[in-house]
């Protein structure tokens, strides 16, 4: 029996962030007739950091939100749980997209983070956070030059930063695949998700949001003027409405075509043992991605579990199933597991506990934008292809702040008044999208038309990293 097989044995299909006994009560659902100032349709990260920063601006303004699930049994309760300074997902893709204004986002993005940590400080959320910053790795001497690109794109906007050798990388985290490392120190690290969003959900109840799950929107109209939504079991008038249903693509059309629910996978191993621990180090706990073509990204948790992602998918028009069950079976995290084992050969008498995917909300883009509808009272936020944990407390501030029709600097920028590119209809998107993912899987090891096929499709504007 392989490695993989016998470690995914006994596995549950399941986010590990979300077995956790501290999961709160689940709210009542609404029932019947009322309305609000501000109405936020999304109980993930965007749709939590809306509603405190709304109530926290304002504290009289009536505002609500409604989850169509729980809280937190999306997208963001299932991510790696890595946090950085980027709102742009990576400082490369920054230059990529918004090259003019990149010294400012990277502004932005710092001080998001402190805006982030102060709101964990003051509302008393403890997230397991640990701060020891995010380890980019060379897999083999031919990615040295990426990490040395990312160190000096790093140095440049003044990040403490430092470059690793093969010996000092394998120093911070023994792994024989890694030769070479950026590690970039300054408010990043990692965060336990479930507990990050149910905190956010008691600061946003405890400010007096009104929050209300298991209460899916069905309909938007116009009533007199005044927004209408209704829900399953009642209405909701409101003046003003956030959407932060990101790659669920809840309202207009228009968000899918710019939108694709690409799923990533995870895996989380049973907590190491103090032996097991000495084998790879890591006592920094680094948040830590690879330079792969089809990248694997890793970090601790506080119970000294490994957590593994990687291994990209799509089902056809799939973007509002959060559990496919493609996904509840072993054969999709083979590879994952397979990758797993060749990061930490020395682990191979580990155990995975558990294993899930999630959705991504891929633009071409990779990183935020907005979406207006209802002649601007309405607004959908999202679009993070990642990076979204620290990403979205800043998109929901520009979102209120376009909603609201404040006058913020940010709204005159770039990313604040541009769209990604739309992406082919289906069936053309699931096909584009298996030949994709498959050249991704395959290209470092067999090369050939893979390197064309992806070449193709990053000056379609789909970056890939």
């Amino acid at each position: 029996m392989s490695f993989a097989t016998a470690a995914l044995k006994d596995v549950t299909f399941f986010p590990f962030w979300l077995d956790n006994d501290a999961a709160p009560d689940v709210t009542p659902q609404h029932i019947g007739h009322t309305s609000a100032d501000l109405l936020i349709v999304g109980g993930g990260f965007t749709g939590l950091w809306a509603a405190i920063q709304a109530k926290e601006a304002d504290p009289d303004r009536d505002v609500m939100l409604i989850e169509a699930g729980k809280v937190a049994y999306g997208a963001s309760g299932r991510p790696g749980g890595v946090v950085s300074t980027s709102i742009m997902h990576g400082l490369h893709n920054a230059e990529r997209l918004f090259p003019k204004d990149i010294a400012e986002l990277e502004r932005l993005g710092q001080e998001n983070m402190r805006g982030f940590l102060d709101t964990l400080d003051r509302h008393q959320i403890d997230a397991h956070n640990t701060w020891g910053g995010e380890l980019t790795v060379a897999i083999g001497d031919g990615a040295l030059p990426d990490v040395q690109a990312e160190h000096d794109l790093h140095r440049k906007y003044g990040h403490t930063v430092e470059l690793l050798d093969k010996a000092a990388v394998q120093a911070q985290v023994n792994s024989p695949i890694f030769s070479g490392g950026c590690w970039s120190k300054d408010l990043s690290g990692t965060v336990h998700p479930a507990l990050l969003a149910w905190g956010l959900k008691r600061a946003a109840l405890s400010l007096g949001v009104r929050l209300h799950e298991l209460t899916p929107m069905e309909q938007i109209d116009r009533d007199n003027g005044v927004l209408r939504v209704t829900t399953h079991d009642g209405t909701i008038k409101a003046r003003k409405i956030m959407l932060g249903t990101n790659a669920f693509a809840a309202g207009d059309k228009r968000i899918k075509k710019r939108v694709a629910g690409i799923r990533d996978r995870i895996i989380a191993t049973e907590p190491l043992s103090d032996e097991q621990l000495e084998r790879i180090g890591w006592t920094n706990r680094q948040g830590i991605y690879d330079t792969r073509t089809q990248l694997n990204y890793m970090r601790m948790t506080r119970d000294n579990r490994i957590t593994f992602g990687g291994r990209l998918t799509y089902y056809y028009d799939g973007t509002n199933n959060t559990d496919p069950a493609g996904e509840r079976v072993v054969d999709p995290y083979l590879r994952l597991a397979e990758a797993f084992n060749r990061t930490f050969p020395q682990l191979d008498d580990v155990k995975f506990t558990h294993a899930w995917s999630g959705p991504i909300a891929l633009t071409t883009r990779m990183a935020v934008h907005f979406q207006d509808y209802m002649d601007g009272d309405m607004v959908w936020v999202g679009g993070y292809s990642g990076f979204g944990i620290s990403t979205s407390r800043f998109g929901a501030r520009v979102a209120l702040a376009k909603l609201d029709g404040v006058d913020l600097p940010e709204l005159k920028m770039d990313f604040a008044t541009s769209m990604p590119n739309t992406i082919l209809p289906e069936p053309f998107r699931w096909i584009g999208s298996k030949v994709t993912l498959y050249a991704l899987d395959t290209a470092d090891e067999k090369g050939g038309w893979r390197h064309g096929w992806l070449k193709l499709v990053q000056a379609m504007g789909f970056p890939l990293s």
